[in-house]
């Protein structure tokens, strides 16, 4: 397997390999912000949590992701992100999936969290791009995608259906290996900020 299961240690934030064992904590920062109810996006609600850790860890088993619970500096879990739709062949990955619990958004958990994920990515698994996707209608997302430095490739229209029944357009945004430098360079500035 390319991607593999690993531990990515910053300053603010662990990103260590997902497993039942955070499921209790992971319940709970689903329910902070009561997460699981907003319509653009698929967070757990509290009693899936455990569903969800078995579904990611099933997808592991077959190469196609490589799932993390996100710590916060106290080593108390507060979300979960991923490496998904894993291309070994062609050396990209997307990082998804990802969720956290309301009190931290805007901490700079994500910042770190991505920084570690993608330095992981280019300069170990030596990815030629990596991409980001969100519902087109997540501006939240949006935003923290592009502050991180991703470009948008596009929006695929009608791309898939959500758990409600609506239709997703999906934006896609990258980042390249030619483009890892500046990014590193960006993203480490912010977190001095």
């Amino acid at each position: 397997m390319w991607a593999k299961p690993i531990t990515l240690s910053g300053s603010q934030v662990t990103l260590a390999p997902l497993s039942q064992a955070h499921a209790a904590d992971l319940a709970e920062a689903s329910a902070d912000g009561n997460l699981s109810q907003l319509w653009y996006t698929s967070v757990p609600a509290p009693a899936d949590v455990p569903a969800e850790i078995d579904r990611r860890l099933a997808l592991q088993r077959t190469g196609s992701m490589v799932a993390f619970a996100i710590l916060d500096a106290q080593g108390r879990p507060v979300g979960m992100t991923t490496y998904m739709n894993i291309d070994a062949a062609n050396q990209r990955l997307e990082i998804g999936s990802t969720w956290y619990r309301k009190s931290v958004q805007r901490s700079g958990l994500n910042t770190e969290c991505k920084l570690l994920m993608l330095r992981h990515a280019f300069e170990t698994l030596g990815a030629i791009a990596v991409e980001f996707r969100t519902h087109r209608l997540n501006q939240q997302s949006r935003r923290a995608i592009e502050r991180l430095g991703a470009q948008l490739d596009g929006v695929l229209r009608a791309h898939m259906k959500m758990p409600n029944g609506t239709l997703r357009d999906t934006a896609v945004y990258s980042i390249t290996a030619a483009d890892w430098p500046t990014i590193q360079a960006h993203l480490t500035h912010a977190l001095t900020r």
